[in-house]
């Protein structure tokens, strides 16, 4: 049988493992690479930030890091309960 050539690696089946469902998927890959995004910018301006990365993930695209971490189970979602605010100060 011939497998699919496929755009995304990690292919979506092995994403899906540690994932809900397609939806959670893509809330928790784009907040990850928000955060990735956002630590290479403090990084360009010499503070640091949240989201450590390796050095050899700095060449790659956020989205594409944070699609390896949620492969390799390194990323955890928590979906909030109803009416509680995510981003609410505490």
């Amino acid at each position: 049988m011939e497998e699919k050539m496929s755009m995304v690696n990690p292919k979506i089946e092995s994403l899906l493992e540690h994932s809900e469902n397609k939806f959670t998927l893509v809330i928790e890959s784009a907040k990850r690479a928000r955060q990735i995004t956002n630590f290479q910018k403090r990084l360009g301006e010499g503070v640091g930030g949240v989201a450590p990365m390796r050095l050899e993930d700095i060449s790659k695209k956020p989205l594409t890091v944070a699609l390896e971490e949620i492969a390799d189970g390194k990323i955890e979602y928590d979906r909030p309960e109803p009416g509680e605010d995510e981003y609410a100060e505490e």
